[in-house]
């Protein structure tokens, strides 16, 4: 089959093998956007859009785009943001998201802000990740001791797997403190942190220094430093995508691997949605 349409996008190669360990094809990879939409685009639609392409699958070289260039599909339109001289790429629906599959995306890392206050983020994010030599039960003790900081301030805060060996606690906040005000206020809780237990956390990136501990990587906390979206897939083996997930599940047993292509939209509609109130938390960053 040459060709097929889906959310009014025209997907060539609907064929095309992306994940050979599963042999999930393009067109499979358009279904599940097409089915985890209604989840996904309140995460998503009306941000500025970094996409991780991979053309000819996980297993070949891929790169990031930011910008509209050649190839880009209509559904993805131009957003300029100040500051910034190049305009940037967002998506308004389903079809945006398979526009993205047309050309070969196979992650999807929404900024922090949308395109009502664009210089100012309604999400704080808490990326934590873990040397090699750490189990998935450290990095769940890691993200309930940044929920229980978080909560001591009086702030509720949400966490998704990421389609990897790490957490994502994300803080939702009113859109109207300056990025760079978010990002020190961000180092800040994650330099307690580490303060605190220099043994299992620090702050800086290098994989050298990192050795049994977690990186709580507050760098996210910056207009173009991007975080994986909710729910996108990852350029990885197995076809893992990032799950949100309730609090109540963070703990022994948790799995992030069992989180794919193929599990996640019946997982979608059998669970009440984690992240649903998400949008409705009204609470600003402590100054």
């Amino acid at each position: 089959m040459s060709e097929i349409e889906v959310e009014g996008v025209r997907l060539t190669s609907p064929d095309k093998i992306l994940y050979p360990e599963q042999g999930i094809t393009k067109g499979e990879l358009a279904d599940y956007y097409q089915a985890i939409a209604l989840w996904m685009l309140p995460h998503v639609a009306r941000r500025p859009v970094t996409m991780v392409r991979c053309p000819v699958g996980h297993e070949k070289k891929c790169f990031y785009q930011r910008h509209a260039g050649s190839g880009v599909l209509p559904q993805l339109k131009p957003v300029t943001v100040p500051g910034f001289d190049d305009p940037y790429l967002y998506i308004e629906d389903a079809a945006g998201l398979v526009a993205m599959v047309q050309m070969g995306t196979l992650e999807i890392h929404p900024w922090g802000v949308t395109l009502d206050v664009l210089d100012k983020p309604d999400r704080v994010i808490f990326d934590l990740d873990p040397d090699e030599s750490l189990t998935f039960t450290d990095v769940i003790a890691a993200a309930l001791e940044v929920r229980e900081r978080l909560g001591d301030l009086g702030l509720t805060s949400f966490v998704k797997t990421t389609g990897g060996k790490g957490l994502h606690v994300v803080l939702p906040i009113e859109p109207v403190t300056p990025w760079p005000e978010v990002k020190a206020w961000a180092k800040k809780v994650s330099g307690e942190m580490a303060a605190d237990a220099p043994e299992r956390y620090l702050l800086k990136i290098s994989k050298a220094e990192r050795a049994g501990r977690i990186f709580i990587d507050y760098l996210r906390n910056d207009p173009t430093s991007t975080a994986v979206a909710p729910y996108s897939t990852r350029s990885r083996p197995g076809a893992p995508v990032a799950m949100p997930v309730e609090w109540a599940e963070v703990k022994d047993g948790l799995d992030p691997k069992a989180f794919t292509i193929c599990t996640a939209p019946e997982r979608a509609r059998k669970v009440d949605d984690p992240w649903a109130e998400i949008g409705k938390v009204k609470q600003r960053m402590p100054v």
